[in-house]
């Protein structure tokens, strides 16, 4: 009988180390793992941790649960080791571009985030070792960069660790974590113009480049921004030109005329605009005319919308066109007499509500723009 059972039970003690790894249960001690990201401008910032819980240890976690400093941790390599920021494995922090933390230069990458308290300050250290088990083998070496930081006392009783995004612009956001009656927040800034100008850069020579409004997008971030208007020229150049890309088409040439305007070359510019407008379809002339609006170039503006009603005679966007053209040359005879074109072919109710109200600025002699 024995024999019967030797071979199952040297067959279950030689099972691959693989097959035992355990259920799949809760994480240890109930914390949850979690994670958040978010932009700035372009650049992905990314945060995975576990989120252990306050559990009724009010007023015993900072300086006691969390040590303050450096600590012999009773494991592992590290004599001095900081907090691991949360539970169960190191939390980590990624950046898919360069950013600067606090006003101090990081690299793009993946890091380990500890911290090292004291009773009102908060030492963040980003590692390069992210891949670490907490901070048991915590080595000063391998630290990509240190920023100290206030801490936060807040009235807010945050009972699960979480980390949040605040006060995000287009290129800037604080970040802070949060537990119990501590918040730590830190800023994270990018560079955002010269990020997407390098990312540009590399997608116009991806098989997103074989778009010629690739390059017409490119240009016209450059003009938006007031940078690398040489370059840009070279890209809505290419837009026209380009082998393969090149087209003349309304947005092609209007994108080249923008650029010249920006650089002082309005004679050129106005050359290229002229020689765009026969080119748009009814929409783009549309929007044309009301950008020359915004732009206070009321006669050119009317222009457009004339040429579009030509194209497009007696629809309801050439009628708007027009009351808005005449309207900013401040004829708002005729351009009531459009708004009423308008008003009959407007398609529900919304809009025949709006245009009353239109015709009220018009009647009162105001510009509608």
């Amino acid at each position: 009988m024995k024999k019967k059972f030797l071979l199952p039970i040297l067959f279950l003690f030689s099972l691959p180390t693989s097959f035992a790894q355990g259920l799949t249960t809760i994480a240890d001690g109930g914390n949850k793992k979690a994670s958040v990201t978010e932009t700035i401008g372009i650049t992905e910032v990314s945060i995975q941790y576990n989120r252990p819980a306050v559990k009724g240890r009010e007023g015993q976690i900072w300086g006691k649960l969390v040590p303050y400093g450096f600590n012999d941790l009773g494991f592992g390599t590290s004599k001095q080791a900081p907090w691991r920021s949360g539970a169960n494995e190191n939390t980590t922090i990624s950046f898919s571009t360069d950013v600067t933390v606090e006003g101090k230069n990081l690299a793009a990458g993946i890091y380990g985030f500890f911290l090292a308290m004291t009773e009102n300050e908060a030492t963040i250290i980003f590692s390069r070792n992210a891949s670490s088990w907490g901070s048991y083998f915590y080595d000063p070496k391998e630290d990509a960069l240190r920023v100290t930081v206030k801490t936060i006392r807040s009235s807010e009783k945050v009972e699960r660790l979480k980390f949040e995004f605040s006060d995000e612009k287009e290129n800037s956001a604080v970040i802070t974590m949060a537990w119990e009656s501590l918040k730590i927040p830190f800023a994270v800034s990018v560079d955002y113009v010269k990020t997407q100008l390098e990312s540009f850069r590399k997608e116009l020579r991806s098989n997103k480049g074989f778009d010629k409004d690739a390059w017409v997008q490119a240009a016209a971030f450059c003009v938006s921004n007031n940078t690398n208007l040489d370059e840009a020229l070279l890209w809505s150049e290419y837009a026209i030109n380009g082998v393969f890309v090149g087209q003349k088409t309304f947005n092609t040439l209007n994108g080249k005329a923008a650029v010249l305007a920006k650089l002082g070359r309005s004679a050129a510019a106005d050359s290229l605009r002229i020689e765009a407008m026969p080119l748009a379809n009814m929409n783009e002339l549309h929007e044309y005319g009301r950008q020359l609006v915004a732009a206070k170039k009321p006669a050119e503006a009317l222009t457009a919308f004339k040429l579009n009603a030509q194209k497009n005679p007696n629809v309801y966007t050439t009628n708007m066109g027009l009351a808005r053209g005449y309207a900013a040359n401040n004829d708002f005879k005729n351009a009531l007499r459009y708004i009423k074109l308008a008003q009959q072919q407007s398609a529900d109710k919304a809009g025949k509500d709006a245009i009353d109200g239109y015709i009220k600025l018009l009647q009162e002699g105001r510009d509608i723009n």
